[in-house]
């Protein structure tokens, strides 16, 4: 009988150790701080960043569209291989109608997972990039340094800006922030749709989207330039600059 009992306590406590052994070789990051990149159309408000042990981080604060690099909360510790973000953001152009009336937020939940990852460093060198897609994912990035910004809006906005000047705004009809996110949009669609993120590919894509058809991706010259050059950056930009007058006739005429 006592043996019996022996073999269940030590089956049990094995239970128990293993048990223990599972939680203890979870990743444990300390010291942390966040940095978030918004890549959406919208000013991402805030966010928060929760493990499954109870601990959480968070940041934001008005991030406008393409922004966010070098901005750091810290300190924080996080647990674990499998992450919860709340995030919320708005339609900065929505909020501009009436700044007198509450901001209609943007809710959501995404989850991430970060496999185990080794990481040195002191404060503020111990970063958890957390990268907002277009669409609405996030990548997680550990990283050492303030930087390491995906898509530039701000320098598109300004080559088309530059380039085009009052084609794009005819009748001054936008106010300069509003032209921004207009472009910010229309980049993103194009990652969205193409995977384009090289800054010249996302130029030409808001161009031939704002300036010559919204529809220009449904001519079947584009189409194969689209599909020859996925994956290559800056060559669906150089491919389009080719394109001759009589292509160009064509785009402007699909309904």
């Amino acid at each position: 009988m006592s043996v019996v009992i022996m073999k269940i306590a030590v089956g049990a406590l094995l239970v128990v150790l293993a048990g223990c052994d599972r939680f203890s070789s979870e990743p444990t990051y300390s010291g942390l701080s966040l940095e978030a990149f918004n890549y959406t159309p919208y000013n991402l408000d805030r966010f928060v960043i929760k493990d499954r042990y109870g601990n959480r981080g968070s940041g934001g604060g008005d991030l406008p569209p393409s922004s966010g690099e070098g901005r750091l909360s810290c300190c924080y510790v996080l647990k674990g291989t499998e992450f919860e973000v709340e995030w919320e953001a708005y339609d900065a152009d929505i909020a501009s109608h009436n700044l007198y009336a509450p901001i209609e937020k943007i809710k959501t939940t995404t989850n991430v997972s970060i496999p185990p990852t080794k990481i040195v460093g002191g404060s503020g060198t111990k970063i958890l990039g957390l990268h907002f897609y277009p669409d609405g994912h996030i990548e997680p990035e550990f990283r050492s340094d303030l930087g390491g910004s995906r898509f530039n809006y701000g320098v598109i906005n300004y080559q088309i800006v530059t380039k085009y000047g009052q084609r794009i705004n005819l009748g001054e009809q936008l106010n300069p922030a509003e032209v921004f996110r207009r472009t910010a949009r229309m980049a993103g669609q194009g990652w969205i749709k193409y995977r384009l993120i090289d800054d010249a590919d996302l130029e030409q894509y808001v161009y031939f989207t704002l300036l010559v058809n919204k529809n220009f991706d449904e001519n079947p010259q584009v189409k194969k330039i689209l599909q020859e050059t996925q994956g290559k950056p800056g060559a669906f930009a150089t491919e389009m600059k080719q394109l001759p007058a009589s292509a160009i006739v064509e785009i402007r005429q699909i309904p």
